[in-house]
């Protein structure tokens, strides 16, 4: 666990890490009729803060008040999608 002042990095970085690959490993099914704009991923993204927010830190960590590593495994799938989605 790498300690960076105030801010613990091994819940973010770990939780980007997999929600990257997962967003990466998400694909596309051609007879779905879903699309995924800009605003669907701001609400996501919204929706997922509410989430941390509410779930809270984790016991031992005091960074933030909200799941820092939650936060991270959504942007990370939001980028993955993004990037290399199939």
């Amino acid at each position: 666990m790498i300690y960076l002042g105030p801010l613990i990095i091994g819940p973010i970085l770990f939780g980007f890490i997999i929600g990257f690959v997962l967003g990466i490993a998400m694909k596309n099914n051609p007879k779905s009729e879903i699309n995924f704009n800009v605003s669907s991923f701001v609400v996501i993204l919204i929706v997922a803060i509410v989430i941390a927010w509410q779930l809270g830190s984790y016991p031992y960590y005091t960074d933030l008040p909200i799941a820092t590593g939650f936060i991270s495994g959504v942007i990370g799938i939001i980028i993955g999608k993004l990037i290399f989605g199939r």
